[in-house]
């Protein structure tokens, strides 16, 4: 090195300086000196470099290499690729390698693309330098998509698979949801349809404190329909007709899209005839021509119509259908007074529940027909006008009254079926049509009844006899006691008036007490009659003897007196005193006043008891 310093004199006068002008500074300002010296290049042994080529060498560092510094996105170039990783130059002291698993997003990867990279680790075990695209992905991914939310800008997003309530779509790197209301104006009801591609979107809202993000299809698809609803607004009137697709159903109508518009058509205006659901006139996504009935001012409410664009079926009904004509329908609607029958698409007639059968006893319709029964009838009258039709059911069978008087004389004896009760009788019906009625007091000779119900019940066979008979009225009397002989014929002589008979007491009643003799006769007791010999009263169950003071075969009344029984004894005994003193007197001239003085004694005897 002494030679070349001697051989070439330019060098030694260029570090003669420095030198010189070392030595001034330390002498100068040692402490200063001692403070910026560079003790590390002394101990090397590395010399002096002039501060011009220290410049330059910082210049070219800063331009051509990078600072390896964490969560530092750079930009780098792929150099190299493997089966397994990409080697990517980013200007610093090494290349660095990131797995190509971070490029499954982007198949078409090769040597030359530009990629941004993170620095993950400096240097692993072998000095190689660990790069990252996918954090740096995510990085830049939330500055695109704050931005995004900021500006309103319209960004393209992969729908990667559903979740619960919507869909993951992958924006810029980072999965966004998608919630299944903001896909489409429309309700969508196949989500898979929209996984694996591509739309675009809309940030809607950033929750940066859980790093959550959430976008938009929807927002998109309104912007461009309010223009166009905008449009189509001003051009509505009432009864024009336009095409729209069947957007919603609900139990109470069908939404129409008119192309960025809503409509509504309600059930009763989707077809002539009844319907349960609109889903039996229409299907999602179908196609149809409205037309506008009504909308109110602001025309954000429109009323559509699907059956107006049709003929009324009325209009549409033949001449040739007339009065008496045989029809056959539908049953469709049910009520207790009758039945509604669709007899032509939308053309319906009434089957009052009188119409439906001979009989005179009313029953309610649902006893003669069900919804969705099909059944004949006679058309009774018809009021094209009103759109009014009424149908009878029985006028296809023969009136069982024409020949009533042959088949139900009176004093006949038929049996028939427990219809009906009501608190005054029995309806009895005899055969299909002919009903009859027996009165509550036509049930037993003998029973009080209170309600028919007492006596028998609904289905039961009853024995009548036909006890009147109104043709025009067309009501028949029955009766079944008639059935039987009257047992008050024989009663009248077995319980005749001062006949005795001996029974307990049944009960003991309001001014009185009751006294069975037999299953048939029930005897009332005054109070007064209660009483014995010895001035008490019975009691209920005590057993006594009875005496008829009263006997009513008209109203089937018995009255007795227990009393009567001993002061009729007693009666007896004062005609018999009579007799033997008037004899005795006879014989042995007793005076009239003798025979006074006898009946006195005996009076005073039975006050005494």
């Amino acid at each position: 090195m002494a030679e070349e310093q001697t051989t070439n004199p330019e060098e030694t006068n260029q570090e003669t300086p420095v030198v010189e002008t070392t030595t001034n500074e330390a002498q100068e300002n040692p402490e200063q000196f001692l403070k910026d010296f560079n003790w590390h290049n002394y101990e090397e042994g590395i010399d002096p470099v002039a501060d011009e080529k220290l410049d330059e060498f910082e210049k070219l560092v800063a331009e051509n290499f990078v600072e390896t510094l964490d969560d530092q996105v750079v930009e780098g170039t792929v150099i190299h690729m493997t089966d397994r990783d990409a080697i990517i130059d980013i200007k610093a002291k090494s290349e660095g390698v990131i797995s190509l698993n971070e490029f499954r997003y982007n198949p078409n990867l090769a040597l030359g693309d530009k990629v941004e990279v993170l620095i993950d680790v400096r240097e692993d075990a072998t000095g190689q330098l660990i790069l990252s695209h996918k954090k740096a992905r995510v990085i830049k991914a939330w500055d695109r998509v704050i931005s995004a939310n900021e500006t309103g800008e319209i960004v393209n997003g992969f729908i990667k698979c559903r979740t619960k309530g919507g869909m993951i779509v992958d924006v810029f790197g980072i999965e966004a949801f998608l919630p299944g209301s903001q896909i489409d104006v429309k309700p969508i009801r196949d989500y898979d349809q929209y996984v694996n591609k591509t739309m675009e979107f809309k940030v809607v809202k950033i929750n940066h404190e859980f790093k959550n993000v959430v976008v938009s299809h929807k927002a998109l698809i309104e912007a461009d329909i309010e223009i166009q609803k905008k449009e189509i607004i001003s051009q509505l009137e009432k009864g024009q007709v336009l095409e729209g697709v069947v957007k919603n159903i609900t139990s109470y109508g069908v939404f129409m899209d008119l192309g960025g518009v809503d409509g509504l058509v309600h059930i009763t205006d989707l077809s002539w005839s009844r319907i349960n659901h609109p889903s039996e006139i229409v299907e999602l996504d179908e196609k149809l021509n409205v037309v506008i009935l009504d909308f109110d001012e602001d025309k954000s409410r429109i009323q559509l119509g699907l059956k107006q664009l049709s003929k009324h079926p009325w209009d549409a009904l033949g001449e040739e259908v007339k009065v008496g004509d045989e029809v056959e329908g539908k049953v469709v609607v049910i009520a207790d007074y009758g039945a509604f029958v669709e007899v032509a698409e939308g053309v319906e007639g009434l089957i009052h529940v009188s119409e439906m059968s001979w009989s005179t006893h009313l029953r309610s319709a649902q006893d003669f027909v069900t919804v969705g029964d099909v059944v004949k009838a006679q058309i009774i009258t018809l009021d094209k006008e009103d759109r009014k039709m009424s149908l009878g059911i029985k006028q296809l069978s023969p009136d069982p009254w024409t020949d009533i008087t042959s088949k139900f004389p009176v004093g006949q004896r038929h049996t028939g079926i427990v219809r009906n009760f009501t608190n005054f009788g029995v309806f009895v019906e005899m055969e299909e049509g002919i009903d009859g009625l027996i009165y509550i007091s036509d049930l037993s000779w003998t029973k009080k009844i209170k309600h028919p119900s007492e006596f028998c019940t609904i289905g039961d066979n009853l024995e009548v006899v036909v006890l009147e008979l109104d043709v025009e009225g067309r009501k028949l009397s029955l009766g079944h006691k008639q059935t039987k002989d009257n047992p008050w014929d024989k009663y009248e002589n077995e319980f005749a008036l001062n006949t005795k008979h001996t029974a307990s007491v049944f009960e003991i009643v309001d001014k009185g007490a009751t006294v069975q003799f037999n299953d048939d006769i029930v005897a009332f007791i005054p109070s007064r009659h209660l009483e014995k010999e010895d001035g008490s009263k019975l009691k209920k169950g005590e057993e006594a003897e009875f005496v008829i003071i009263e006997f009513s075969k008209e109203f089937k009344r018995v009255v007795a007196s227990h009393t009567g029984v001993f002061k009729a004894q007693e009666m007896k005994n004062v005609k018999a005193v009579v007799r033997k003193a008037a004899k005795s007197a006879s014989e042995s001239k007793t005076t009239l006043g003798d025979a006074n003085e006898a009946l006195q004694a005996l009076k005073d005897k039975m006050d005494t008891k």
